[in-house]
């Protein structure tokens, strides 16, 4: 294991909503920052203009941001995702795609809550903080 993920039984349960409370990262271990990822294929077009489209997209190209390095999802010790107009729904399918990716315990993650993104059909961006034992 690479890192150790926490939740304090005095704390809410975050894994239904795609969160970790905390990451412990061991002495030694190097971190691996992936810049923001939108939903973008190859040639830096947007995958789709719905939202769980690009969110799929951009967590399979943090995927392979972090395979570069021999590394997977489930080496990421920290999201952060920049949402445009978050609700509920929105919240949900981040929590999903997370989990799938990253496992029954998804890594911690703060959710920005932003008006707009680089380009203006981009709903969803999201960085990763990986750890390499």
């Amino acid at each position: 294991m690479t890192h150790t993920l926490v939740n304090p039984e005095k704390l809410h349960n975050p894994i239904p909503f795609g969160y970790s409370h905390t990451a412990g990262i061991p002495a030694g271990a190097a971190l691996v920052l992936v810049a923001g990822q939108y939903g973008s294929t190859p040639d830096g077009a947007l995958v789709s203009p719905h939202f769980a489209e690009q969110v799929q997209q951009a967590l399979h190209n943090v995927g392979v941001a972090l395979a570069a390095h021999g590394l997977t999802l489930r080496h990421v010790a920290q999201l952060r995702t920049y949402v445009v107009n978050p609700d509920f729904e929105k919240l949900g399918i981040i929590g999903q795609a997370v989990q799938a990716g990253c496992g029954d315990t998804p890594p911690t993650q703060t959710l920005i809550g932003v008006s707009s993104l680089a380009m203006p059909d981009i709903q969803f961006e999201v960085e990763a903080v990986a750890v390499r034992p």
